[in-house]
């Protein structure tokens, strides 16, 4: 059973969530936060697997919100959900330690995958999804002030596993890995997992921020 804490502030949006959430079996809604505040405080008393985080709450935003939720080290995981599909706040949400983020008109049956995905350790934004969104704002959002520092963990790395981290700062799939370094499905799918491990990434979509923090991956002009 996978269990899920809906944090908006919209009281309609809470209760349609719920609603899918009880009517899902696998799922489990263990509380509604109306704030970024009470998400956090809820989140440390019920240790839910998914916080889905609305962006723009009064008080303590989703952002933050977010990033005391992720640095309390604890297993949830969160989800953003926003309105606009390049809002630059979801981007600093996944800066903050999110796992992904969808839209609020996403279909049900994608809200139901993409909690899926977040709790066990996927990222919800598709590859090629990440890519777009991520050029659309890595120069005001990613995108380091002055020259990239040198990563300490980049070290760590093989230089297969560091072609790999930059194939995913690229957002290529695991299949387009595979065809364009010339390795089987399986070879790339342990080299990805090993980048993670080694770099201490959540899941894809921090290792393509730690790519581009790194200075592997630019943002397209």
């Amino acid at each position: 059973m996978t269990t899920v804490l809906v944090a908006d502030d919209q009281p309609l949006q809470r209760m349609g969530v719920r609603m899918l959430l009880q009517g899902t079996p696998g799922l489990e809604p263990v509380g509604e936060a109306e704030h970024g505040a009470a998400a956090v405080r809820m989140a440390a008393e019920l240790r839910p697997d998914v916080v889905l985080m609305d962006v723009r709450m009064p008080g303590m935003d989703g952002i933050e919100a977010t990033r005391r939720i992720v640095a309390s080290g604890g297993r949830t995981r969160v989800l953003i959900v926003t309105t606009f599909d390049l809002d630059e706040y979801a981007y600093e949400g996944l800066r903050a330690g999110a796992s992904g983020f969808l839209l609020k008109d996403a279909r049900p049956e994608e809200l139901v995958a993409g909690i899926h995905a977040v709790a066990t350790g996927d990222a919800v934004v598709a590859p090629q999804l990440t890519r777009r969104l991520l050029d659309a704002y890595a120069h005001q959002v990613l995108a380091p002030a002055g020259p990239p520092v040198p990563d300490p963990r980049l070290g760590a790395l093989s230089d297969r596993e560091r072609e790999v981290l930059v194939a995913i700062g690229q957002g290529w799939t695991n299949a387009e890995i595979a065809e364009r370094l010339v390795l089987s499905g399986s070879t790339v799918k342990k080299h990805v997992g090993r980048v993670l491990a080694k770099i201490g990434a959540r899941d894809r979509i921090q290792a393509v921020i730690t790519a581009y923090d790194a200075g592997l991956v630019r943002a397209k002009s």
